[in-house]
């Protein structure tokens, strides 16, 4: 089995990266092929809308890396979606990878699929649930088995380290893909 796990955040070592390395530890238990996409830092070029890739499987802009992203999500068995909150929805980077995915969005079907959100706000706020309505959205229409959707409160990397409960859910939500 082969997850991909795909931190949308800008930090390589925030919280969003701290949850994920939770799940990382499950993965190699069970041995389970991961291999970590960080989305931060990279250039990420704005879908076109051209529709080119529908013909030829491509995105026409060679030069920021979601063309072999999503080369490899084909190949992968599930994924493990991570992004902080950014003004009430998933990061930009992680969105427009997701928008670029549309090239060969039907070759991404049926996956494994889970989600895990950090904000800085209590997990009762709206802005969480804007997030997983759009990821329950993405799933029905990849027919995705979305296996979970965690959302934490940590307002820094430490935070979320210390909080055991957390850290034995990220654990047991890790199994669940594996």
């Amino acid at each position: 089995m082969k997850v991909m796990l795909v931190n949308g955040s800008s930090h390589l070592h925030g919280t969003t990266m701290a949850a994920l390395e939770e799940m990382i530890k499950v993965f190699h238990s069970e041995e389970v092929e991961t291999e970590v996409v960080q989305l931060g830092g990279k250039p990420i070029a704005d879908c076109l809308q051209c529709n080119v890739c529908q013909k030829t499987g491509k995105c026409v802009i060679k030069n920021d890396g979601v063309n072999e992203f999503v080369e490899k999500a084909k190949t992968a068995d599930g994924f493990v979606f991570a992004t902080p909150v950014y003004w009430w929805g998933m990061s930009a980077q992680l969105k427009q990878v997701i928008d670029k995915c549309y090239c060969r969005g039907m070759q991404l079907k049926g996956k494994k699929a889970g989600v895990i959100v950090a904000g800085g706000s209590p997990v009762d706020n709206i802005q969480y649930e804007l997030i997983r309505k759009q990821f329950e959205c993405m799933a029905g229409y990849l027919s995705w088995d979305m296996l979970f959707q965690k959302s934490y409160y940590a307002t820094d990397r430490d935070e979320l380290a210390k909080n055991t409960a957390a850290i034995e859910e990220l654990e047991d939500l890790g199994k669940k893909i594996g």
